[in-house]
């Protein structure tokens, strides 16, 4: 029995398996591999855009100039509402600069200057959702795909399996365990890189998602703030 299960340990199953079995579990792996270290990557970088976001709300909300938040907020480089802010906030400054250097020409108006400026926040919104949302599609994708890729190991070990059968002419189950055992591994390295991968979408699609409501809001209460701002 010792023997058997020997026989029967994953290392064993692995090292038997048919080169085409050997050649999906190494793909398993590769998936796993590079979704662990996408899953650690976004994992340590949600954190600290939640905490870089704290800091920087009660710096915007402390009643500062904006121009003390401009250079307060620089410190903050995980925080996209920072980025967001800097990016409107510097737009505003180009448009009044550029004023003050030509001041015979027609000065824009309050609603064309708060127009560029909200295009230059809705730009600077969509960029860090960009940034943030990368190699989320990954995931999906492992979690989609591998288990598919897994049952191909599995349907192409089945049958080298039963080819032997048909060619040793033994069906005992001591003959028949081992090949379809090996057969079976593909599944099951199939499913452990698709359920990580699966959990880690979901949950940095949420993360992403609140994401995107705070800087919806932020950018709202940044137009209005600014537009009081021009006004003084």
């Amino acid at each position: 029995m010792n023997e058997a299960a020997h026989n029967l340990s994953i290392w064993v199953l692995v090292l038997d398996a048919g080169i085409v079995v050997q050649l999906v579990l190494i793909i398993l792996l590769l998936l796993s591999f590079v979704s662990w270290a996408i899953i650690f990557h976004k994992w340590r970088t949600f954190r600290a855009v939640k905490a870089d976001d704290v800091l920087f709300n009660d710096l915007f909300w402390d009643g500062s100039d904006m121009e003390q938040v401009l250079k307060k907020s620089q410190d903050l480089a995980h925080s996209p509402q920072a980025h967001v802010f800097e990016q409107g906030f510097r737009e505003y400054l180009r448009l009044k600069q550029d004023a003050q250097q030509q001041p015979n020409e027609a000065a824009p108006t309050a609603a064309s200057s708060m127009l560029s400026v909200r295009h230059a926040v809705d730009k600077a919104w969509s960029a860090q959702m960009d940034q943030h949302g990368a190699y989320l599609s990954f995931l999906a994708t492992v979690g989609s795909t591998a288990p598919f890729i897994g049952l191909f190991g599995t349907v192409w070990g089945i049958i080298d399996a039963f080819q032997n059968i048909g060619l040793t002419q033994n069906t005992s189950l001591a003959t028949v365990a081992p090949g379809i055992a090996e057969a079976l591994v593909a599944t099951a390295f199939g499913l452990l890189a698709a359920i990580p991968a699966v959990i880690a979408y979901n949950a940095f699609s949420g993360k992403m998602k609140a994401m995107n409501q705070n800087l919806d809001a932020f950018a709202t209460e940044f137009i209005h703030v600014l537009s009081r701002y021009m006004r003084k």
